[in-house]
């Protein structure tokens, strides 16, 4: 009896080539082509003991086989491509660290409705869209880690609709995923500088590359990879005048929900929550707050490490030990070899004074640039007690035992001792249960050690005086009015926009100032601030916004810094 042409073994290598498990079609398809093949064979047979030609029936049979064959490959191709969907989604909604843009560690993407927090005692993953367009939820340390479990859950949903690699294409790595955020702003502002002129412009403020990778179920890398205000300048006509920088890169080692380890790396120093949540979908003005401009200096990161975890059900902590600020505001090459500020009689400008706050303070990243070897503590409490529906909110603490940077000096040429700073700050959102209503408020304070040691006090500069302590505090009303019926029609998602207003007040040049300086304050640095606008989000993950703010303070002329902004914002 010939041989049939069909290569049964080569059917049963595509099935293990599939990788799914046994090949669900081989029982039936085996029998099937058994039974056809050994009635064509039989009829062959026949045909040669009778003498009646069977070739034609052969040749269809064989041809029926043939079709078989092809269309249990194609059920098996099917099957391949459904497994690895649903393998590359499993890998996608594993916890990820983005990004959040770190925190409560780390900050997650903005959603305008807020997750619902794991039930107690529970460890899971963090949610995939945090406190958003204002709407309070769990943070990421509020549910730090996940079980193995996940993993085997995950595999079982079905694939979303997207993307893993930027939401366009597949990640050609499984558990790396890259995001990103930015902003622009545009309109017209007042310039102190040009006796409160009106000047329009435009700024490309930043845009944010947020790249992770899931090594495995317990250890994630997270980074952010800033270009601010258009990029970096080389030359004088490149009309740039930005900076790249990494702003986040730390691995974490998830070990229990009470208990986790952040490596050694770059990261957001935990302290007051739009410095931990900066991303533009997160906050309702063009700028970010003026808190977070100076009393706190956001982006505010520094070389560090640090432990987190759950204490207790909506009570989550983290405790960080970095790089000390530095009472430096000079340029980074004025920086000597030796690491130290340039030397005597040269000047150089304060990294903490009675103007800029700390804003300028902030110590390099790279290449062993820091000008001091003192270390700063930080320890953050985040609370979403479980009585106060809707309410989330944070305590955090900060100390240096000096901000002195090696060599410092007074005009005068008398080398500057210790100074240290201790900074006190508590924050809170507040979304009423089944409305649009929405509060937000934050006291911060900085307390100076020894002012006499500042930079500021002793730089021959009698306007720019710190006393001992620099403070402020801002309470924020929004109301989330749904746009859906008006623009989802036409542009479709669920709009939503959000007015609201904020009140600041921030005092820098409180009573306490010593030093060498004669002290003439002009005022500048006691400011009060009101910001009325809307934040439009035709998506959780885009805003609009418009916002007008007047700027008062005690100088003589006043501010002269009023603005009227719009802005477009982004975070996916």
């Amino acid at each position: 009896m010939p041989k049939s042409p069909l290569n049964r073994s080569r059917f049963r290598r595509g099935c293990r080539r599939s990788q799914i498990g046994p090949c669900p079609l081989s029982g039936l398809a085996a029998i099937s082509i058994l039974a056809l093949t050994s009635g064509g064979a039989l009829a062959e047979e026949r045909g040669q003991q009778d003498g009646t030609p069977e070739r034609p029936a052969y040749d269809q049979l064989l041809q029926k086989l043939e079709r078989m064959e092809a269309r249990i490959q194609s059920l098996e191709s099917e099957l391949h491509r459904k497994s690895a969907a649903e393998t590359r989604h499993a890998l996608k909604t594993l916890p990820s660290a983005r990004r959040a843009k770190p925190a409560e560690p780390p900050p997650a993407v903005a959603n305008a409705a807020t997750p619902a927090a794991p039930p107690a005692g529970s460890f899971e993953p963090p949610p995939s869209a945090p406190p958003a367009n204002g709407a309070p939820g769990p943070h990421f340390a509020e549910a730090p880690g996940y079980l193995g479990a996940k993993y085997t859950a995950a595999l079982e949903a079905p694939p979303p609709p997207g993307k893993d690699l930027f939401g366009v294409a597949p990640s050609p790595v499984p558990g790396l995923r890259i995001g990103a955020y930015g902003e622009f702003y545009f309109g017209a502002q007042q310039n102190p500088a040009a006796n409160g002129q009106w000047q329009t412009g435009f700024d490309a403020a930043r845009l944010v590359l947020t790249p992770s990778y899931q090594f495995n179920d317990n250890i994630v890398f997270n980074a952010e990879i800033e270009f601010e205000h258009g990029g970096i300048a080389f030359d004088a006509d490149d009309k740039l005048a930005g900076a790249v920088g990494i702003e986040q890169a730390w691995v974490d080692f998830r070990i229990a929900p009470y208990f986790n380890i952040r490596a050694p790396g770059v990261d957001l120093i935990p302290i007051d929550w739009i410095n931990l949540y900066h991303e533009p979908t997160n906050y309702y003005s063009v700028r970010r707050p003026e808190i977070d401009q100076g009393l706190i200096p956001a982006t505010w990161f520094a070389p560090a490490a640090s432990i987190w975890g759950q204490l207790a059900e909506g009570l989550n902590y983290q405790f960080q030990v970095s790089q000390a600020l530095e009472d430096f505001g000079g340029d980074f090459f004025l920086r000597t070899d030796a690491n130290t500020v340039p030397p005597f009689p040269v000047g150089y400008p304060p990294g903490i004074d009675g103007i800029e706050a700390l804003s300028l303070a902030r110590a390099p990243i790279g290449d062993f640039r820091q000008l001091s070897n003192y270390l700063g503590y930080a320890f953050r409490l985040s609370y979403a007690p479980f009585f106060i529906p809707g309410f989330d909110g944070g305590s955090s603490i900060y100390f240096t035992p000096s901000t002195t940077p090696r060599g410092a000096f007074s005009d005068a040429g008398f080398l500057l001792g210790r100074s240290s700073l201790t900074i006190l700050e508590t924050d809170f959102r507040y979304h009423v249960p089944d409305t649009g209503l929405e509060f937000r408020g934050e006291v911060v304070g900085a307390l100076i050690g020894n002012p006499a040691n500042l930079r500021a006090n002793n730089d021959t500069d009698p306007f720019n005086n710190v006393g001992k302590s620099l403070w402020g505090a801002s309470g924020e009303v929004a109301y989330h009015v749904p746009l859906t019926p008006l623009f989802g029609p036409i542009l479709g998602s669920n709009w939503e926009a959000v007015p609201f207003y904020r009140y600041t007040y921030q005092n820098f040049q409180t009573g306490g100032f010593a030093g060498s300086d004669l002290n003439f304050p002009t005022g500048i640095g006691r400011m009060q601030f009101h910001d009325v606008g809307v934040a439009v989000y035709p998506t959780p993950e885009l805003v609009l916004k418009f916002n007008y703010t007047k700027a008062l303070n005690s100088a003589p002329l006043g501010a002269m810094s009023d603005s009227v902004l719009g802005g477009l914002g982004f975070f996916f």
